[in-house]
């Protein structure tokens, strides 16, 4: 060393550890144009309370089953926010219900996550199927129509065939549909309406899912449309309640039966959620103004809000997640 500029031992650590520890902090605090960069590429911030409209909402009836198209406001199915990732391509998935709610996000988010996709519904409501084909259609992946009536055994043995044969395959299934008929009396709740609302909810999903089994491999799901009606019954959805605690049952039930078959079978619970069953009879136009109103976010969810955890259940990452149930309540604590 240069007696010039004379410096010790202790000196030179004491300034080598200086310059390492400032160079770690520049390297971990990202540059203002880092963080500028990051923040523009960022997921959009959203307060849940103030996403979606909120009651009090128009008063408002459609015929049985009604549509999506004609709802006021119109839901939500993530068209044009469901951004997908990859994370189900090659799947092959029929969805019941496909036209709308929960069905019509599950089929949209399934689609753009490189899935091709199968719907089920009833014929009546063509014009909000033709529209989810398309969607689906847009993202380059198979899209198939097959209107029928669940409640017919025939039509849901045709429809499994008919998927089978369109997809090449089947390794996940939504069960979906379901018909909710308000009823405030039980005196005048007719058995033909008790029996269409227990062959829609339960006899469909029986005859379908028995359908299928001989074709799905290890790996593939079966993921079923429950609600908060299974835990926490209106008094004027008797019928409709019954049915949802039974699937709630079967996903318990038969996750034990093909566990070992290495089948995942899942269940997702709603709450008050902004589809056609409201407008078309499930419900008093008095709780459909104000639906969701009581519940801490302070108004009605909406399909889109869900799609992300139809994806989950089918998404190979998941392989440990059966016999579950997985809520989206708003708030209202259930399951």
């Amino acid at each position: 060393m240069s007696s010039e500029n004379p410096i010790s031992r202790r000196d030179l650590v004491t300034h080598l550890g200086v310059g390492i520890a400032g160079a770690a902090l520049t390297a971990a605090a990202p540059s203002a144009h880092a963080q500028t960069a990051s923040g523009a590429t960022a997921a959009p911030f959203a307060d849940p309370t103030a996403k979606y409209p909120k009651p009090p909402y128009p008063g408002q009836s459609q015929p049985w089953p009604g549509l999506a198209s004609k709802m006021n406001p119109r839901p939500d199915h993530g068209e044009t926010s469901y951004k997908g990732s990859g994370r189900l391509t090659g799947r092959k998935a029929l969805i019941t219900g496909g036209d709308s709610g929960m069905g019509r996000a599950a089929a949209i988010a399934y689609a753009r996550e490189g899935a091709d996709v199968v719907i089920s519904y009833y014929p009546t409501e063509e014009p909000d199927a033709t529209e989810v084909i398309q969607l689906i259609r847009a993202e380059g992946r198979k899209a198939i129509p097959i209107p029928g009536d669940l409640r017919e055994e025939s039509y849901c043995k045709d429809l499994v065939a008919k998927a089978l044969a369109a997809l090449g395959g089947l390794d996940i299934i939504v069960s979906n549909a379901g018909r909710q008929q308000q009823c405030e009396d039980l005196l005048q709740l007719t058995t033909e309406a008790f029996d269409a609302t227990m062959k829609t909810n339960i006899y469909a999903p029986f005859w379908i899912i028995k359908a299928a089994l001989p074709h799905l491999r290890p790996g593939s799901c079966i993921i079923a449309t429950t609600s908060e009606q299974a835990y926490d019954p209106a008094g004027n959805l008797y019928d409709y309640a019954q049915t949802k605690a039974a699937t709630m049952n079967y996903v318990k039930s038969l996750s034990k039966q093909f566990g070992p078959k290495g089948i995942r079978v899942n269940g997702v619970a709603p709450g008050p959620i902004w589809t056609p069953l409201q407008v078309s009879g499930g419900a008093t136009q008095d709780h459909l103004i104000h639906f969701g109103e009581t519940y801490p976010l302070r108004r009605a969810g909406q399909p889109a809000e869900l799609a992300s955890i139809y994806v989950q259940l089918a998404a190979n990452d998941a392989s440990y997640t059966t016999g579950n149930i997985y809520g989206a309540g708003g708030g209202g604590g259930q399951p």
